[in-house]
């Protein structure tokens, strides 16, 4: 039986101030290679915002193509460029930070044709980005990534689920997804009912049905107990755009988002924290730094 404790009253204040302050915990992602004018890698792990950085995007991949990443400004994969990122993402490591590859993107060349072809894009990732080792180039140099985020958004939702499997199969690779909010996604739904996903963060933006609009945040919350409640995840984040240029609607305010959505949200199914899209726009909004101990 346990004893029944009487704590002195300066000391059960600070108690629950504690408890209280452990239920807003949650951690920042932000999506990193779209803009040339972001600053380097190691600079966005440097900053102390951030506890995952989506490297964006491998935006050909699949249907017998040869893949291809795009990180815009920042460095030419095809003539080796990129490989200097190396040491950027072993700086980011070396703090805890996990960086993931994303795969898709609003544009692009990718899709899956069968199980064979999702099996073989999981053997390229593996080796090219990942664990494995079988002397394929490594674009991205020695380094080697934590896991594979999914952001795809053609609606073609064929065999992604067979590739998160394949992944997960390969040994420790941690697996998010970037799904728009109205449920089931378009591209995603399929995938993302294979339970192998470790975070998924959620787009609340540019889908004015399901997302913060006009002070409102109604069809936001309802949109995230669908989704908490529905898909079968490590964790849940909100996906929240860094200012109002960096998307179309759906943006919210530093104050509204932690004073009104967040505890909103924070207590229904496994909430995780935000993602921020993009780094580009959260360094000229300061967003993150805003935000960072209140999420």
């Amino acid at each position: 039986m346990a004893a029944n404790l009487k704590w002195p009253p300066v000391l059960a204040l600070l108690l629950v101030a504690a408890m209280v302050g452990s239920t807003s915990a949650g951690n920042i992602a932000v999506y990193w290679g779209q803009n040339g004018n972001e600053g380097t890698l190691a600079d966005t792990c440097n900053s102390g915002l951030y506890a995952y950085v989506i490297l964006a995007f491998l935006t050909t991949f699949g249907n017998g193509q040869t893949p291809v990443l795009n990180l815009a400004g920042h460095c030419d994969p095809g003539s080796g460029g990129c490989t200097g990122l190396s040491s950027d993402i072993q700086t980011c490591q070396s703090q805890g930070i996990k960086v993931l590859l994303s795969i898709g993107g609003a544009t692009g060349s990718y899709g899956l044709s069968s199980t064979d072809d999702a099996n073989s894009v999981a053997d390229y990732l593996w080796n090219s980005y990942l664990g494995g080792s079988d002397g394929s180039t490594r674009p991205l140099g020695a380094a080697v990534l934590d896991g594979v985020d999914f952001d795809i958004e053609n609606g073609q939702s064929a065999h992604y689920d067979d590739l998160a499997n394949a992944l997960k199969g390969k040994g420790s690779v941690l697996l998010s997804a970037a799904p728009q909010c109205p449920y089931p996604d378009a591209s995603l739904g399929p995938a993302l009912q294979t339970g192998q996903f470790d975070n998924v963060w959620i787009q609340f933006y540019n889908n004015p049905g399901c997302a913060y609009a006009n002070g409102d945040d109604t069809n936001l919350v309802n949109a995230w107990s669908t989704w908490t409640s529905s898909v079968t995840a490590g964790s849940f984040y909100l996906g929240v755009p860094a200012s109002t240029q960096a998307a179309g609607s759906g943006y919210i305010d530093p104050g509204t988002l932690t004073g009104t959505v967040i505890p909103a949200i924070q207590g229904v199914g496994k909430y995780g924290g935000i993602m921020v899209w993009n780094r580009f726009y959260d360094v000229q909004n300061n967003y993150s730094s805003q935000v960072k101990g209140s999420v």
